[in-house]
């Protein structure tokens, strides 16, 4: 009987077939709405959370507490140090730490100048991400200690369109007024900070601006069998004592990879639960367009449920039919609305990727995505036609007959 009703009530929309695609354009715009930004902020979360997980769990992460990124303090009172450095490799249960020095810059390459983010790395600080892709060279090599005069550049100077005329391994590029060969190029990142970057030794780099002890940012390694959070609290505590600052009012910060990610993760999730909220209008007006069609439709089929109840259908069955008309407008619009929704999301994938040279946006293709939107569309179809349906099925046969 149940299989009678569904194709009662397909047939039925059918018939009506203006107005059905009328009644699920609010569903499937919010649905492909909603789709879309899950989609797409899915796929960022983890394209983040790979990267985290690469920097490893056993990373601590000291940088100075300013508004920009690192490197940007101009304080003395702000700025790490080598001493900061000295302190925190002596911190028990820490196995290695390294700094790195951070700028931004002009670059010069032939007649071109851009300004571009100069990193200035030791070979300790190369060790200490090993494993990480992003680090890895997809031509030439990396850099080492003895590197004076050379860098390694991001994926964008010699595959991307960062300069008219691309660079290759071998060219030089002018820094500060001195020349640098470069010897290897970076894996692609995605984002345009990492892929327009220049990798340099980072005395020299500090010999060039003229900041000897300077730190940007500091990364600490805590020994196997650790816990990361407290030997963060330790590195905070000495490091506190050691500059005279009161606990609340440290001009650094201390932050586990973990930590890192949790904060990031608790952003995202509001941001993201805002705009699904506001797509989530849609739903709702799509969800009146429903109960609108469905009590109009109640109006127009009142003879037909009278005769329906004269032949012996129950009130149970005149609202299951209408239940399913409405369920069914919900899920059909969500099926559409998903086919949208994935639509848009991977054409923003594609326009970011070509127009701005970066795989940070990322369409994820979780299915939980798909038929978490689909069971909600079909629950607000079914909501939206509950009271037209009960409105239906307390009809008197009588009164139903007689209705002009």
């Amino acid at each position: 009987m149940i299989k009678d009703f569904f194709f009662l009530a397909l047939n039925n929309l059918r018939r009506r077939q203006l107005r059905s695609w009328l009644t699920m354009i609010g569903i499937f715009i919010g649905i492909a709405a909603v789709v879309s930004l899950i989609s797409l902020g899915q796929g960022l979360q983890d394209f983040i959370t790979v990267q985290f997980e690469q920097l490893g769990g056993d990373k601590i992460i000291i940088q100075s507490k300013t508004l920009g990124p690192p490197g940007s303090a101009t304080s003395e009172s702000l700025i790490l140090t080598k001493e900061d450095l000295d302190l925190i490799k002596n911190v028990n249960d820490v196995e290695s730490a390294e700094g790195v020095l951070i700028k931004t810059g002009p670059v010069k390459f032939k007649d071109e100048v851009k300004v571009g983010l100069v990193m200035g790395v030791s070979q300790e600080y190369l060790d200490l991400f090993g494993d990480i892709d992003s680090l890895k060279t997809i031509e030439g090599r990396q850099l080492k200690d003895s590197d004076k005069s050379k860098v390694v550049v991001g994926y964008n100077h010699v595959f991307g369109d960062l300069w008219e005329k691309k660079a290759k391994v071998g060219d030089t590029l002018e820094i500060e007024g001195e020349g640098f060969k470069i010897v290897g190029v970076l894996k692609k990142q995605g984002n345009p900070y990492d892929d327009n970057s220049v990798w340099m030794q980072k005395d020299v780099l500090g010999e060039l601006l003229s900041v000897q002890n300077e730190e940007s940012q500091i990364i600490a390694k805590t020994k196997k069998n650790t816990d990361p959070e407290k030997v963060a609290e330790e590195i905070k505590r000495k490091l506190r004592k050691f500059r005279g600052e009161k606990e609340g009012q440290e001009t650094f910060s201390v932050q586990t990879a973990g930590q890192l990610l949790e904060s990031f993760q608790s952003i995202f999730g509001v941001v993201q639960a805002v705009l699904v909220g506001i797509a989530g209008i849609s739903l709702l007006v799509g969800g009146i367009g429903i109960m609108n069609t469905m009590y109009t439709s109640v109006l127009e089929r009142t003879k037909e449920i009278g005769t329906m109840k004269a032949i012996g259908a129950k009130n149970s069955h005149i609202m299951l039919i209408f239940l399913f008309e409405s369920g069914l407008l919900g899920l059909i619009g969500g099926v559409i609305g998903v086919g949208i929704g994935l639509g848009l999301a991977k054409s923003a994938q594609y326009i970011a990727a070509a127009a701005l040279g970066t795989d940070l946006l990322q369409a994820s293709l979780n299915p939980m995505i798909f038929i978490g939107a689909l069971s909600f569309s079909f629950v607000i179809g079914s909501l939206s036609g509950l009271l037209p349906a009960i409105q239906a099925s307390k009809l008197r046969p009588v009164d139903a007959l007689r209705y002009e």
